[in-house]
């Protein structure tokens, strides 16, 4: 029986090694399926603002309010508004780029307790994984925005800042919207970070906290509108010899 067994066992390991290194294709084939299609829908509106922050947020909450006027400002001065396609913060800053008539995306993401896109979309695209759809938040805009938000709005945060702070992507406008929620946040990394050494004390000038959302609107004209199909990131890499995600 041991023999047997032993005589069986590379052919179990290689049946099996042949199964994970198809589910490992399948599995690739689904990220870059999710890329594409990111991609193709990215390249059809020019780079806009992207705004991120709290679903759990309601329409009577400051932030909300406050989000939707920066959508119908960014609206009226031509600029595209993007987001998750989700509820509060999000559903807040396309409501107003939709009700005064501008572009609003949307870029939802399938979950199991399903996220339904908001209303106040004119496109929306869904994504089957996360880190598909924070590239396409990252690359389809010139400005960002960052309203107060959960575990979900600081990984977006922290990954975009990093991406600024090593050089992988250009420093672009990075907005974080309220002073009492951002300062604590900003007070740590001043007090513990930079002390220890494990960021630079110019890292800090990377975003910019305020709760002026005429700040962000004035920073978006200042850079203009971009040609549908062109990009900021287009050649970034190449050109800081460096390599890049987006």
């Amino acid at each position: 029986m041991q023999e047997k067994n032993a005589k069986e066992s590379p052919i179990i390991q290689e049946n099996l090694l042949a199964e994970l290194e198809s589910a490992d294709y399948d599995r690739a084939q689904a990220y870059a399926k999710d890329l594409l299609a990111g991609l193709k829908i990215v390249r059809t509106f020019p780079q806009g603002v992207t705004v991120f922050g709290s679903a759990r947020l309601k329409e009577t909450n400051k932030y909300y309010r406050q989000a939707r006027k920066l959508g119908e400002l960014l609206a009226e001065n031509g600029h595209t508004v993007i987001t998750g396609g989700g509820p509060g913060i999000m559903e807040a800053a396309n409501r107003g780029a939709f009700e005064y008539g501008g572009r609003s995306i949307g870029l939802n993401i399938t979950l199991s307790d399903e996220q339904h896109p908001n209303p106040y979309l004119t496109d929306m695209l869904k994504f089957e994984y996360f880190f598909a759809r924070k590239v396409m938040l990252a690359m389809s805009a010139k400005v960002y925005v960052f309203f107060p938000g959960g575990f979900g709005t600081m990984d977006e945060f922290s990954e975009i800042l990093i991406l600024m702070q090593e050089g992988k992507m250009p420093v672009m406008p990075m907005f974080l919207i309220g002073k009492s929620f951002w300062r604590p946040l900003d007070k740590f990394y001043a007090s513990k970070m930079i002390p220890l050494k494990t960021i630079r004390s110019e890292d800090r000038r990377i975003y910019k906290i305020t709760d002026n959302i005429e700040e962000v609107v004035a920073a978006a004209n200042k850079i203009g509108h971009p040609k549908v199909k062109t990009n900021y990131y287009d050649g970034f890499a190449a050109a800081q010899h460096k390599s890049s995600i987006i």
